[in-house]
């Protein structure tokens, strides 16, 4: 069967155009998007059996998103973070690779058994009856660090014909016209919840962005801080102090980013989080529990942390957490011209003191007896009671038992703290070293 000798119907791929300049004004997300592109190609009579497309992201944890999409099996998404490292081997003798070095806008390979692999991705496409390969470079405007890189694959025997070819690079332009606006979409999303959080970023998306508007909840409180922070600054290096600090929050902070808790904001060294709930008994208990169970979990990953350091040479890291329960102001504070969301009120005064009282206990973890009260069975110390600087009454302190902490994930395994970095984001770094290159930038591609 010759299926790739067959017409390709202009009208079909002009219909395909029109549903992507529709998804891109409606919005749609990028997922959205490419799944449904990709779905409508092959409706369209293009016989491709797999498509793959990355995209450089200005983001501030992301450096790319890559789509693999295979002909009956839907679509894979991943997110790619930035590790440094050398880029691998299987990278560097990519098609990707060759494409961006030797400043190509497309690569095109007729794949056949009898002949060896000119790239090693080539011996896996073969696997799934590839036949012919079609790799791309499409940056979004003169600025190459922000675009779109990818590749078609079709296993017609005949491979792409002509009118095949020519259909992929018109359509391809419109491709670019709308993902460019998605990931403009996806940017602005990501920067507000990744600078605001999650439910604050949404609120700010929604509207909600005038100085004083906000409201009044109730919720689990959580303050954190790093110990002996100032004495590091001045005896290390930035790179060291910058690197020890994330070291810091990605095993203490993180866990409480998670299960329903926010990360309203990083301070200096240290972090405030909130588990928002309702003024009944059952929601403050559920906010309590799961902001107590995250303590665990980073006072078991800190452990694990520091044992890593102390392999490496490096000295322990010290943390101190307060945990408390209340009504607090959540909104817009600021000038008129530069704002903040953030939580404020006199329960996050005493959460404050709390972790500080973890400079005077031999105990890390501290919490108020309102805080307690809502943890059910949980092993508690109380220490005394405590009068706060600007709290009028006095504050009866405990510390829970963290004995048998575990950083496990639900799945009972290890939870990881660093992301791997991946093939598809070494072609996006690259594309943005090589522009950096290209403008006279001293630095070296990494």
């Amino acid at each position: 069967m010759s299926t790739a000798q067959a017409e390709i119907s202009t009208i079909l791929m002009d219909k395909v155009a029109d549903w992507l300049n529709q998804s891109a004004l409606a919005g749609n997300d990028l997922e959205t998007l490419v799944k449904g592109f990709c779905e409508r190609l092959a409706a369209a009579g293009l016989p491709l059996k797999r498509v793959h497309l990355s995209f450089s992201m200005l983001h501030p944890l992301y450096d790319a998103l890559g789509f693999t999409w295979l002909r009956g099996k839907g679509m894979e998404v991943e997110g790619f973070r930035h590790k440094a490292g050398l880029p691998s081997e299987r990278f560097l003798t990519s098609p990707y690779y060759h494409l961006l070095s030797n400043k190509l806008e497309h690569l095109r390979r007729r794949l056949d058994p009898s002949v060896p692999s000119e790239f090693p991705v080539f011996d896996d496409l073969r696997l799934i009856g590839i036949t012919d390969y079609m790799a791309f470079v499409l940056p979004f405007s003169g600025n190459t660090s922000q675009g779109m890189m990818g590749s078609w694959s079709t296993d017609s025997a005949a491979g792409f014909s002509d009118s095949m070819i020519s259909a992929l690079l018109r359509i391809q332009s419109h491709l670019a016209i709308a993902t460019k606006m998605a990931v403009l979409t996806k940017l602005a999303d990501n920067m507000m919840t990744t600078y605001l959080g999650g439910d604050a970023g949404r609120r700010v998306l929604d509207g909600q962005i005038k100085r004083g508007e906000g409201d009044t909840i109730r919720a689990a409180l959580v303050m954190g801080d790093m110990r002996g922070s100032s004495r590091l600054a001045e005896t290390s290096g930035r790179e060291i102090y910058i690197d020890t600090l994330n070291q810091f929050f990605d095993a203490v902070a993180a866990p409480f980013n998670r299960k329903g808790g926010q990360i309203m904001s990083f301070i200096g060294d240290g972090f405030i989080a909130v588990y928002p709930c309702e003024r009944h008994r059952s929601q403050s208990e559920t906010a309590c529990q799961a902001a107590l169970a995250a303590a665990h979990k980073a006072a078991a990953r800190m452990v694990d942390l520091n044992l890593r350091r102390k392999e490496e040479g490096l000295s322990d890291i010290k943390f101190g957490i307060g945990l408390h329960v209340g009504n607090v102001m959540f909104g817009n504070v600021g000038l008129t011209d530069r704002l903040t969301f953030s939580v404020f009120g006199s329960a996050v005064n005493e959460v404050q003191r709390l972790q500080i009282l973890t400079k005077k206990y031999p105990h890390s973890v501290l919490a108020s007896k309102d805080f307690a009260s809502y943890c059910g069975d949980s092993s508690w110390l109380t220490l005394g009671n405590e009068e706060l600087p600007g709290i009028k009454q006095k504050l009866t302190v405990l510390s829970p038992d963290l004995s048998g902490a575990l950083a496990l994930d639900e799945d009972g395994a290890l939870e990881p703290i660093y992301d791997r970095m991946s093939d598809a984001e070494q072609v996006m770094l690259l594309h943005r070293d090589a522009s950096r290159l290209s403008a006279g930038d001293p630095r070296k591609l990494q």
